[in-house]
């Protein structure tokens, strides 16, 4: 099944809009958070997330492994999070990855969504025996769900450490 052009998940998450995001930013830790990328560091001059900082995520799925590069293009905090994976050989935009957040009564809606640009053809020809579209779809739900459980330990973490009677 070839890749889908775009896809989304949204969750509700009890914790600040600006929390969610600081840990959605956070790219050395979204190993922690993604089924498919295991690790990122920081490429370049910067090492922060600033529009610009590049980053390079590696991917694995089943016994395949792989690398990309990534360039921040969105950094609002609190709002959103957005980063477009560029081909290593022409720089050119392949995927567009966002996390938007948005402030609801009992903390922030998060949406991650993906919007597939350009392939290049091997990598084309690869899809029609990789599950790509499923996997992507299970692998945005998952990650949603990853970050609530982070936001929302760390949210009653700080609530216990503030507590009086502890």
């Amino acid at each position: 099944m070839p890749t889908p052009k775009r896809g989304q998940a949204s969750i509700e998450i009890t914790a600040p809009p600006a929390s969610v995001y600081d840990l959605v930013a956070n790219i050395t830790r979204m190993g922690e958070r993604s089924p498919e990328c295991y690790q990122c560091e920081w490429v370049g001059d910067f090492h922060e997330p600033v529009v610009g900082a590049r980053f390079r995520g590696h991917n694995r799925m089943g016994l395949l492994r792989w690398s990309t590069t990534c360039q921040i293009v969105t950094a609002d905090r609190g709002r959103e999070f957005a980063f477009t994976v560029v081909h290593e050989k022409n720089d050119r935009e392949s995927t567009r990855w966002r996390y938007c957040m948005s402030a609801i009564g009992t903390g922030t809606l998060l949406t991650e969504s993906f919007e597939f640009v350009w392939c290049p053809l091997p990598s084309r020809i690869g899809e029609l025996f990789l599950p790509r579209g499923r996997v992507l779809r299970e692998g945005v739900s998952k990650t949603v769900e990853r970050i609530r459980a982070v936001a929302e330990s760390e949210v009653t973490h700080a609530d216990d450490s503030e507590s009086p009677h502890r």
